[in-house]
C-alpha cells in the first residue's frame, strides 16, 4: 500500500509538471505583452510595453523615454508599465524596426533618418541646415510636417506617436579638424542609415560606412571610420572622444526621432489606455522639448573640460560654405518629398534665418 501511495503521488506530480511546463505562453498573454499581476490588487491583468531603443539612459531620448514610463504608470494606476531596453541592450537600429514589426517588442524610437529607410518622405527631416534653431525644429515636429509624416504611417504595421527631440549634429575626427567643405574630402565616416545623410557626405567627397550605433565605438577604435556626426549627449555617453581629437560644432543637422508602436497591439488595447497613452506620449514630449537643450548643454560642459578633444565652433562665413556646398541635397529631396513640403520647410527655415 506504502508503495502505491508513493507511485501515485509520482503521477500526480507528473501530470501536474506537464500542465504547468506545457502551457502555450501566448494563451497567458506574454507574447501579447499582457501579463497576470497578483502584486496589483483589483487588478486581472497588467499591460506591459516593452520600449526598446539604443540611447543611454542619460541622454534627450533616455531621459524622455523613463518620464514616458512614469507618466504612463501613474495615469493608468499602474495597469500599464513600460519597460524599458536602453543601449541597444534589447534589439540595435539594423534590427529594432523588425522587431517593432513583428510584435517582439511593442515600442522603439528610432531616429527620423532610420524611418525614411522605409517611408522616404520622413527624409525632410535630415536635410542639412534645414534648421536655424530650436524654435525650428519645434515648428516643424510640431506643425504642418510633423502632422503629415505620422498621417502618413496611417496605413501601415507601424502607428507613430509623436516626434521626440534630441539635439543638434556634430562632427567628430581622428586626424585633423574639420573646418571647411574640402576638409571632408576622402576621409571615411560612420553614418546611421538614410539616403540624406549618405548624400550629405557624397557632396562632400567622403566615404560612409553604415554601422549600429551601439557598434561605432568599436570602429573608432580600430580607426575603421575617421569620425562620426552625433549630437553631444551621444558623443558624451558613448565616450567617442577616447578615440577622436577633435570636435567641430557644426550644428549641420538635427537628430530627433519617431516614436513608434506595433498597429496590432495598439488595436488591440482598450480606448481608454490608448488614451492615456497618447496624454502621456505628449506630455514627455513637452518634456523633452524643454528639457533637450539643457542635456546637452551638461554634456557639452563634460566635453569641454576633456583636455584631449579640440573643438573647434564654425563661425557665420564657413558654415555659409558648408550650407553652399550641400545645397544640392535638396535638389534631389524635393523629387521624393514633393514641393508642398519643401516650401514648408524653406519657409521655417527662412522665418526663422541664421
Amino acid at each position: 500500500m506504502r508503495n502505491f501511495l508513493i507511485i501515485l503521488s509520482f503521477i500526480v506530480a507528473g501530470i501536474t509538471s506537464a500542465v504547468m511546463i506545457g502551457f502555450d505562453m501566448e494563451e497567458f498573454g506574454f507574447a501579447s505583452g499582457i501579463y497576470y499581476d497578483d502584486e496589483q490588487e483589483g487588478l486581472e491583468e497588467q499591460i506591459i510595453i516593452r520600449f526598446s531603443h539604443v540611447a543611454a539612459e542619460n541622454t534627450p531620448k533616455g531621459r524622455a523615454a523613463s518620464k514616458f514610463a512614469e507618466l504612463l504608470e501613474d495615469k493608468t494606476n499602474g495597469k500599464v508599465k513600460v519597460h524599458l531596453f536602453p543601449n541597444a541592450i534589447l534589439y540595435n537600429d539594423t534590427n529594432e524596426w523588425e522587431a517593432v514589426q513583428s510584435g517582439s517588442v511593442e515600442m522603439i524610437a528610432p531616429a527620423t533618418a532610420k524611418i525614411s529607410e522605409h517611408y522616404p518622405i520622413w527624409q525632410i527631416l535630415d536635410l542639412p541646415f534645414a534648421f536655424p534653431n530650436h524654435q525650428a525644429v519645434e515648428k516643424t515636429y510640431e506643425g504642418k510636417i510633423g502632422e503629415a509624416l505620422l498621417e502618413g504611417l496611417d496605413h501601415t504595421n507601424v502607428k507613430g506617436l509623436d516626434l521626440w527631440y534630441g539635439g543638434f549634429k556634430q562632427i567628430t575626427t581622428q586626424e585633423s579638424v574639420i573646418r571647411e567643405p574640402d576638409d571632408f574630402n576622402r576621409l571615411h565616416f560612420r553614418t546611421m542609415p538614410g539616403a540624406v545623410i549618405q548624400e550629405q557626405f557624397s557632396q562632400l567627397n567622403a566615404s560612409t560606412s553604415i554601422i549600429p550605433f551601439n557598434k561605432t565605438y568599436q570602429n573608432l577604435e580600430v580607426n575603421f571610420v575617421d569620425g562620426q556626426e552625433n549630437t553631444l549627449s551621444n558623443i558624451n555617453t558613448k565616450k567617442f572622444y577616447e578615440h577622436q581629437q577633435y570636435l567641430t560644432i557644426s550644428n549641420h543637422g538635427y537628430l530627433g526621432y519617431g516614436m513608434l508602436m506595433n498597429r496590432d497591439f495598439w488595436n488591440g488595447l482598450p480606448s481608454e489606455v490608448q488614451e492615456s497613452i497618447n496624454e502621456a506620449i505628449h506630455e514627455a514630449t513637452a518634456w523633452g522639448r524643454r528639457h533637450a537643450i539643457e542635456i546637452n548643454d551638461q554634456h557639452a560642459r563634460a566635453i569641454r573640460s576633456n583636455q584631449s578633444l579640440e573643438i573647434y565652433t564654425l563661425p557665420a562665413e564657413e558654415r555659409a560654405k558648408w550650407r553652399q556646398a550641400l545645397r544640392p541635397v535638396y535638389d534631389k529631396v524635393e523629387q521624393t518629398v514633393g514641393s508642398n513640403l519643401m516650401k514648408e520647410i524653406e519657409t521655417i527655415r527662412e522665418n526663422y534665418a541664421y
